[in-house]
C-alpha cells in the first residue's frame, strides 16, 4: 500500500507500525511516531494498524549545538 513517510511516498507492506519500523530496518527505542499528526505510544505499536494514504512522521534525537 501507499503511504507518506517522512514526507516522502512510499510503497509499504506493513500492516502495522510495528512492522513499518521493522521494513524501514529502524532500531532501538530512541525515536517517536507520528501517524496522521498524532503521536502513537510505543506500547501501541504493534497493535496500530496503517492504511493507504496514512502520513507517518518518525521523529529521531539529534545530537547538536
Amino acid at each position: 500500500m501507499r503511504v507518506i513517510v517522512n514526507g516522502e511516498q512510499r510503497e509499504i507492506a506493513s500492516d502495522s507500525v510495528a512492522a513499518l519500523l521493522r521494513e524501514l530496518d529502524y532500531e532501538g527505542t530512541h525515536f517517536a511516531i507520528a501517524l496522521n499528526y498524532d503521536v502513537v505510544p510505543k506500547s501501541r505499536w504493534s497493535e496500530t494498524p496503517l492504511n493507504a494514504g496514512d502520513e507517518i512522521e518518525i521523529i529521531t534525537p539529534r545530537q547538536g549545538g
